[in-house]
């Protein structure tokens, strides 16, 4: 059921530690996340042959919370704060503008692959509402304009690569 592509030895690593210990699965699957970027199927069968939870129980952990992707991402990530501060402040319309210019939707990666957007509760960020994070690195007191021109930014610095 695996594929020979997918490198196990890291998630081994991760289940040598984590895969006896009761109540691990949530962190089993975070840093498996945080080893591909996402959770592949081969990796939760992988998870399940090694602790002996049905893949089906896995994937109800998975699907439950939130944080867990069983998609690649793109090379960069848009968190868009739909927080209260920022809703109020116009993150609907950002949204929008970004889905627009992209091309996607929420949840959705470019063909490209270079960006997914994913809108999010909180990015603890409200004094500089409405807000966006790509990669980790804040952007502040956007409007569609700015939001427009950032990803264009990202967008020249992967045709100068």
């Amino acid at each position: 059921m695996e594929n020979s592509a997918l490198d196990l030895k890291p998630l081994d690593e991760i289940l040598d530690e984590l895969a006896d210990q009761y109540g691990s699965m949530i962190s089993i699957l975070q840093r498996t996340q945080e080893v591909y970027g996402y959770l592949p199927m081969d990796a939760i069968y992988h998870i399940s042959e090694r602790t002996g939870v049905s893949p089906a129980k896995i994937m109800g952990t998975a699907t439950f919370y939130a944080q867990f992707r069983l998609q690649p991402i793109g090379k960069y990530l848009i968190m868009l704060c739909k927080g209260t501060a920022c809703h109020v402040n116009g993150s609907d319309a950002i949204g929008d503008v970004i889905s627009g210019e992209l091309g996607i939707e929420n949840g959705e990666t470019t063909e490209d692959g270079l960006f997914t957007l994913e809108y999010v509760a909180c990015l603890g960020c409200c004094s500089l509402s409405p807000v966006m994070m790509i990669n980790g690195e804040t952007y502040g007191q956007l409007d569609g304009k700015k939001a427009v021109k950032i990803i264009n930014d990202y967008r020249k610095k992967e045709a100068a690569q």
